[in-house]
C-alpha cells in the first residue's frame, strides 16, 4: 500500500540557506557538517546528528523485535547473512528488557513519522530502529544497509572483524508518497533476475514504486490464461533474422510481486489501451478497425493501428484482460497508457462512427474518452483506481482518474485544478532514457534535451502555481525508463544510475535539506556500494 499521499516536513534545525533558496554552503547545511560528512546516505534524512566512536557490527551481533517488525527483522537477518556468512537467530524482544545488538521495535514510535518514518539511533550498545509500522522500520534497515556496505567498501570488503557502523541519531520521513521508477519491459526484454535487482535497488534508494510497462506495439510481456497467442504470438518478433521476445508467466509475475513486497515496492502493471496495441492486434486483428493482418516488428514509433472501440468485442478482451491482471497484482492501481493513440483509424471506421453517433460524442478525442470512462467503471468494481498518461485529460478525464504528467507539468496541473491525483514524470526531468550529456558517443535516446545528474537533482516536483489544496493531489513523481535504445540490462543500469539516486533525493528530502555539493560528496561513496552490487553505473562527468 502506498503511505498517506503528500507529508510536509518539520525540520529541526534551520540550513543556511542563499538567495536561491539552495544551502549556501554544504558544510553550513543541516547534516552536512565536516563531522556528519562522513556518513554517506542516499537519500539524506530529514534529521541527523552524529555522536563519537562506531558500534561494531558482526555475525554475532544479536537481533531482537516484536511481532510488527518481525518479517523486516528476517529481511535483515538475510542480509547479515550475506554480510558475514552466517544468518543470526531473531529473538522476540521481551518486555522492560534493554537488549544490546539490533532492535527493531513499533512500540513507543511517533505517531507524527507516518506509516514509512523511523527513528534510528547507532550508539556503542548497538542499533535501536523504532518507527510507527513495519514500513518505516524496512526503511531504517536500509539506512543501515548504506552503512554497512559502505563501511564494507572501505575496509575493501574484509568483514571478518565485522563492520564499524557510526555513532549517529536519525528522524527520518519522506517527502513524497509517490517515490517511483518505470521500465519498459516490452521494446527490450529484460530477465526475470533483473526484474527483481532493479526492484532491490529501488528499495536500496528508499523508492517505493515499480511501474512496470507490460505491453507495447513491439511486444506482449504477460501471460493472460483466457488468450494463449498474446505469448504464444503476441511476444515474439523477428529481430535480424532471429525471433526475438519473451514473457513473463503469471507464476513468475508472483514471484515478483512476492519479492516487491518484502521490500515495501508496489508494483503498478500498465496494460496499453487504446494505442500502443499492435502486438495485441496481430494475434487478435479482429479488435482492430481494419482486421489486419498485422506484423509485429522492433521499429518505435506510433503506429495508426489501435484497438477499435467501436466494437463490442474490443470491450470484452479488454476486461477478461484486466480482470486477470486485477486478480494478479494487489496495488490499488492499474495503469492503462491512454498515450499516443492516433484517431486516424476511428475517423474511417465505421463502427467507430456509429460509436460516436450512438453515445452522442462529440469527437474521435470523446471516443478516446468514453473508452478510458467504461474502462474505469470496471476497474473501480474491482476495487482498483485507473491511471493513465495525460493523453486521457483529452475528451474529458474520468471521475475517478490519476494523471501520470510526461508532456511536462501542464497535465499534471490541469488535473490537480480538477481535483485529480497527479504523478509527475515530465521528460524534460524525468525521461531516463534521454542521453546525459551532449558528448560524442553518449548512449541514449537523441529526441529530447540532455538530462544530466545535475539536472535530476534539482528537480522540483511541486508546480508552484498550484494552491495548498490543489497541491495536495500531487502525488510524487517517477522516473520513465523506455527500451527502444536499451537492450540489455546492463545498459538500463547504465541510463538509471547514478540519476536514479539524484530523484530518491528530490522525493525523499525536504528542499532546504538538499544541498548539491553535499550530494555529490556522498555520492562518491555510494558509487562503491552500486559497483560492489555490480551495478553497471555511468560515471558522473
Amino acid at each position: 500500500m502506498l503511505a498517506p499521499r503528500f507529508y510536509l516536513i518539520a525540520i529541526l534545525g534551520v540550513a543556511a540557506i542563499g538567495s536561491n533558496g539552495a544551502a549556501a554552503d554544504p558544510s553550513e547545511a543541516p547534516g552536512a557538517s565536516a563531522n556528519t560528512r562522513r556518513i554517506s546516505v542516499i537519500p539524506l534524512p530529514q534529521q541527523m546528528e552524529t555522536g563519537e566512536g562506531s558500534f561494531r557490527l558482526a555475525a554475532d551481533t544479536p537481533i531482537a523485535c516484536d511481532a510488527t517488525a518481525q518479517p523486516v527483522a528476517e529481511y535483515l537477518a538475510e542480509l547479515m547473512e550475506a554480510w558475514f556468512g552466517r544468518r543470526p537467530e531473531v529473538a522476540t524482544l521481551a518486555a522492560n528488557a534493554a537488549p544490546r545488538g539490533l532492535v527493531l521495535t513499533t512500540e513507543h514510535a511517533d505517531p507524527k513519522l507516518g506509516e514509512e518514518g523511523y527513528a534510528l539511533t547507532i550508539d556503542g550498545n548497538g542499533v535501536r530502529m523504532t518507527a510507527p509500522a513495519a514500513h518505516g522500520l524496512f526503511y531504517a534497515v536500509q539506512t543501515i544497509r548504506q552503512l554497512a556496505d559502505g563501511a564494507a567498501a572501505d575496509a575493501d570488503g574484509t568483514r571478518n572483524n565485522g563492520l564499524q557502523l557510526p555513532c549517529v541519531r536519525i528522524v527520518d520521513q519522506p517527502r513524497f508518497a509517490w517515490r517511483g521508477m518505470h521500465l519498459d519491459v516490452c521494446r527490450h526484454f529484460m530477465p526475470l533476475e533483473f526484474v527483481k535487482k532493479y526492484i532491490d535497488l529501488l528499495a536500496y534508494h528508499k523508492m517505493n514504486v515499480f511501474h512496470w510497462h507490460l505491453t507495447e506495439d513491439q511486444g506482449w510481456r504477460i501471460e493472460i490464461k483466457q488468450y494463449p497467442r498474446l505469448t504464444e504470438f503476441s511476444a515474439w518478433r523477428m529481430e535480424d533474422g532471429k525471433r526475438y521476445g519473451g514473457f513473463y508467466t503469471q507464476d513468475e509475475v508472483r514471484e515478483v510481486l512476492a519479492y516487491a513486497r518484502q521490500r515495501f515496492v508496489t508494483v503498478v502493471p500498465e496494460i496499453e489501451m487504446p494505442g500502443h496495441a499492435l502486438a495485441a492486434l496481430a494475434a487478435y486483428p479482429e479488435l482492430s478497425c481494419t482486421g489486419g493482418p498485422f506484423e509485429i516488428t522492433g521499429k518505435s514509433g506510433v503506429y495508426k493501428d489501435v484497438f477499435c472501440p467501436g466494437n463490442e468485442a474490443t470491450f470484452t478482451f479488454l476486461e477478461n484482460v484486466l480482470g486477470e491482471v486485477c486478480d494478479l497484482f494487489p496495488s490499488r492501481y492499474i495503469h492503462i497508457g491512454g498515450d499516443e493513440c492516433p484517431k486516424t483509424r476511428w475517423e474511417e471506421c465505421p463502427k467507430c462512427q456509429a460509436r460516436i453517433k450512438a453515445e452522442g460524442l462529440a469527437d474521435e478525442h470523446a471516443l478516446q474518452s468514453y473508452l478510458v470512462h467504461r474502462i474505469e467503471k470496471f476497474l473501480n468494481a474491482r476495487g482498483k483506481r485507473l491511471i493513465g498518461w495525460d493523453e486521457i485529460l483529452e475528451g474529458g478525464l474520468a471521475p475517478n482518474a490519476t494523471v501520470m504528467s510526461w508532456r511536462g507539468t501542464k497535465g499534471g496541473i490541469a488535473a490537480a485544478r480538477e481535483d485529480h491525483d497527479v504523478v509527475m514524470c515530465p521528460s524534460s526531468h524525468c525521461y531516463f532514457d534521454f542521453r546525459q550529456s551532449d558528448r560524442e558517443g553518449e548512449r541514449g535516446a537523441d529526441w529530447g534535451e540532455p538530462i544530466d545528474l545535475a539536472k535530476v537533482y534539482g528537480y522540483e516536483p511541486m508546480p508552484e502555481e498550484l494552491t495548498a489544496a490543489e497541491a495536495h493531489h500531487v502525488l510524487g513523481a517517477q522516473a520513465n525508463v523506455w527500451t527502444e535504445r536499451i537492450d540489455t540490462p546492463a545498459d538500463v543500469e547504465y541510463m538509471v544510475f547514478p540519476r536514479a539516486c539524484a530523484l530518491a533525493e528530490v522525493l525523499w528530502t525536504a528542499p532546504q535539506r538538499k544541498n548539491w555539493a553535499d550530494f555529490t560528496g556522498r555520492l562518491a561513496t555510494h558509487l562503491r556500494r552500486l559497483a560492489a552490487k555490480n551495478v553497471n553505473y555511468r560515471k558522473p562527468d
